[in-house]
């Protein structure tokens, strides 16, 4: 997957605690990415990288800001997440959007290389978890919107944005998620996928679990059916991100 990473320090001047191998991943990390459909290509482009904490191997997600190093977050294989402090919070795959009009947001670092594997670069993920509900208050302005300081820090490109896919999670968080990315980017310009059936009553959860389960073209086909975001409940104008665009 390419040699060792020769940026030691981020933009921000927080120093990587030790050094990123992307060479060789012990045989549980390509087992865990291969079983998700996830490709050696795929993982290199993006480089995601491994690295030793403790005596566990753990995927890195490198978070890049116009070629710089800015973040890291770190999944052990129990799922378990943590990330570099005092970084900047931005997209995962933020220089993936740079140049585009059409956006595809993710809620997860694997659902976004899961994207590129059904053919679909333009699209990032949300660096954080999902929130348990929608927030019943209007949206706060920018200094005071610390949850979602991460589209305030990529609006440069979010403006560009003529038309945004919100591809999060199916279940509950997921779609809270949606409707607080919506209010803040302007639900005008913002589509929604739905993920398909996976039995009677249920739906598969995510762009990583449709590619597993039915291949590439079930994700092609949830993003180019994506329907307008329901337009109630706007916000009156002036308390969304739209405005500062």
């Amino acid at each position: 997957m390419g040699s060792m990473l020769h940026r030691p320090y981020f933009k921000s001047g927080v120093r990587v605690h030790g050094k990123f191998k992307s060479a060789d991943p012990v045989e549980k990390i390509q087992d865990y990415l291969a079983a998700r459909k996830i490709s050696g290509k795929t993982l290199e482009r993006n480089r995601v990288m491994q690295k030793r904490i403790g005596d566990e191997i753990v995927i890195a997600f490198t978070y890049w800001q116009r070629g710089e190093l800015v973040s890291c977050k770190y999944r052990y294989l129990t799922k378990k997440f943590i990330q570099e402090r005092n970084t900047r919070r931005i997209f995962y795959g933020l220089d993936d959007i740079e140049r585009v009009s059409e956006i595809i947001i993710v809620e997860g670092e694997i659902d976004k290389l899961a994207m590129e594997e059904t053919g679909f670069r333009n699209c990032v993920s949300v660096p954080d978890g999902a929130p348990s509900s929608v927030s019943s208050k209007e949206t706060p302005p920018e200094s005071q919107d610390t949850k979602y300081k991460f589209l305030w820090n990529c609006n440069d490109c979010l403006k560009k944005a003529s038309r945004i896919i919100i591809a999060t999670d199916g279940d509950g968080p997921g779609q809270a998620l949606a409707e607080e990315m919506a209010r803040r980017l302007g639900k005008e310009r913002c589509w929604r996928v739905k993920w398909p059936k996976k039995s009677k009553d249920e739906y598969f959860k995510d762009a990583n679990e449709v590619l597993i389960s039915l291949r590439p073209h079930a994700v092609t086909e949830a993003i180019e059916t994506a329907e307008p975001y329901p337009i109630q409940g706007l916000f009156p104008v002036g308390k969304g991100m739209s405005c500062v665009c």
